[in-house]
């Protein structure tokens, strides 16, 4: 066995700083599973959504949870942080090692446009190793339903996928799906992490090497610890999931020529007549001009602390 202790973090997010509230949170959590040695929040969980509260990185935000992996002796992901970086804003995940060092920060790649307007794409992978343990990767939200970002990973020997998400919307059922077929497609681990409130609607999962669910959460706060074991996953790549489908090393061994992937020779122009990626509009339009609706960010209360 080659056991490794992780938890999700499944909180009330409010619109301003949740930083008290997250560091309550794992004060309690390493007080009831002092065995966890991974702690993963939610996408934006820090802050929330707005892009008024993007900051640079390093910065004083990140250098709390720096603080904090220090003195619980944990490895740490924040969920992530709306970075401000060479004069545009990127939606970033640092990963934060038990020494309170930042071995990597993930970029995501595919904003949720365009409802994530003003968010730049990432372009380099996050890929890291736990010593004596495994291979970890960092995928944001979106990112997941590109099998391609899953497929690279797991190419660059990732076992485990850890996924922030904060989703509010109605195709929740749908993301959790994305991350089910993930696991048994690239026979990894995936810890699907959602916030509530501003952070998004809950139903955080975690999934073994063949898809089978671990855990699946509530609509209420939670802490999920699980200890799972990496030689599942490499038991399962090199025998087949259930012994039975071994799709990485089809893929590796497939001779087909995907030209969708070479610049010089796909053909677009299907996709290009899809029209620009935008918000839908009405069916009917109404009569007369419609006021443009005046945004105001919500107030919501910030969760009490606990511990």
């Amino acid at each position: 066995m080659t056991p490794f202790a992780i938890a999700g973090i499944q909180q009330h997010i409010g619109a301003e700083s949740n930083i008290p509230a997250m560091e309550a949170r794992l004060k309690l959590l390493m007080h009831l599973y002092p065995w966890v040695e991974m702690v993963l929040w939610s996408e934006l969980a820090p802050f929330g959504p707005y892009l008024h509260h993007a900051q640079r990185l390093p910065g004083p935000a990140e250098e709390a949870f720096r603080v904090m992996a220090r003195r619980h002796k944990v490895w740490l992901l924040p969920g992530s942080l709306l970075e401000k970086r060479d004069g545009l804003i990127y939606n970033t995940t640092p990963v934060i090692n038990p020494e309170g060092e930042v071995v990597c920060r993930y970029r995501k790649m595919f904003p949720f446009l365009p409802l994530e307007e003003g968010v730049t794409p990432g372009e380099e992978f996050c890929v890291f190793d736990v010593a004596e343990v495994g291979r970890f990767a960092v995928l944001n939200c979106y990112d997941l339903w590109f099998p391609e970002t899953a497929r690279t990973v797991t190419a660059m020997g990732a076992e485990v996928i850890l996924h922030p998400v904060m989703t509010h919307t109605v195709d929740r059922d749908v993301d959790l799906a994305v991350a089910k077929a993930s696991a048994a497609m690239f026979q990894a681990y995936v810890f699907d992490i959602n916030g509530l409130a501003v952070g998004g609607n809950g139903h955080s999962c975690v999934l073994d090497p063949s898809g089978r669910v671990l855990h699946q959460a509530g609509q209420t706060d939670e802490m999920i610890p699980v200890e799972i074991d990496l030689d599942q996953v490499r038991q399962q790549r090199r025998r087949g999931m259930r012994n039975m489908g071994q799709p990485l090393k089809s893929f590796r061994d497939c001779r087909t020529h995907f030209e969708v992937y070479d610049p010089s020779l796909r053909d677009l122009s299907y996709l290009q007549g899809l029209g620009a990626l935008g918000k839908p509009e009405r069916l009917r339009q109404p009569r007369g001009k419609v006021a443009e609706p005046e945004i105001e960010q919500p107030q919501l209360p910030v969760p009490v602390a606990v511990g």
